[in-house]
């Protein structure tokens, strides 16, 4: 019984978001508030994508919704590109329009400070710059999880 339950703990704890807790950089998270235009209480859902990214073509739509269905609570979006040329980004954002702001990072300084390994890759903040979740990827799969995720920081 004993290992068994060692077993469960030691899954969960791999299992725990990689970014938990971790605070963002006061410079940083003072950037991503003013893009995202943020309030006491705010959510940021920060998204890093590129034009050539396909499964940052499935992730804009479900962005859209949930920033539709949630933004009145408190939650916002901001998608950051990190294409080389901002016309790669427009083309992009004409055939997957973004109902939310988009923040152009050519160099990919804020993929570089959040160590983002893959794309699409999301990391979501509370109001004090804490991370709180961040996923590497977008699976159609595990939408409902994301958006448990959501509620649950809205919540809080």
């Amino acid at each position: 019984m004993r290992i068994k339950l060692f077993i469960i703990a030691w899954l969960l704890l791999l299992s725990a978001p990689s970014h938990a807790a971790t605070t963002v950089p006061a410079a940083i998270f003072s950037e991503i508030q003013s893009a995202a235009e943020m309030q006491p209480g705010d959510i940021v859902y920060l998204d890093f994508w590129a034009s050539w990214c396909s499964p940052c073509r499935k992730s804009f739509p479900w962005m859209n919704a949930m920033h539709q269905k949630y933004q009145p609570r408190g939650f916002k979006v901001l998608a950051v590109n990190v294409d080389k040329e901002l016309a790669m980004a427009e083309r992009f954002l004409a055939s997957v329009p973004a109902t939310f702001s988009i923040f152009y990072d050519p160099k990919g300084r804020l993929a570089k400070a959040f160590k983002i390994k893959g794309m699409p890759s999301s990391v979501m903040i509370d109001d004090q710059g804490r991370i709180q979740i961040a996923h590497t990827g977008f699976f159609k799969d595990k939408k409902p999880l994301y958006e448990q995720e959501i509620q649950s920081l809205l919540t809080r």
